[in-house]
Order: C-alpha cells, then structure tokens, then sequence
C-alpha cells in the first residue's frame, strides 16, 4: 500500500469518527450515518490494500 493511499484512508477513516461524534452530539442520526458510512469505506479500502501488498509479497511484483 502506497502512503498516500495510507494516509489517504486514515483520514478518511477519521473524518468518519468526528461526523458520527458530531450526530452523536447533536442527536442528528443521519449525521450518524453518514460516519458510520465513511468509516466502513475507509476499513474496505485498506483492506483492499491489505490483499494487493500481500498478493506482492507472495509473488513478488
């Protein structure tokens, strides 16, 4: 995984957490939702990384 990707992903990941912590604050569920769905995002993609560096690993490109 390259580092934009990482850091790419990682702020992702948090603008997701604030967003559900602003709807948590304010008792605004589609604020909540919206986080909630950033955050999920973000998890698949670096997953998505995750196989793509092991597939390197394993065979070498």
């Amino acid at each position: 995984m390259g580092l934009g990707d990482k850091i790419s992903n990682k702020a992702e990941e948090l603008k997701g957490k604030a967003k559900e912590a602003a709807g948590d604050a304010t008792d605004n569920t589609k604020l909540q939702a919206e986080g909630a769905a950033d955050q999920a995002s973000a998890k698949a993609k670096q997953a998505g990384e995750h196989v793509k560096d092991a597939a390197k690993d394993v065979f070498g490109k």
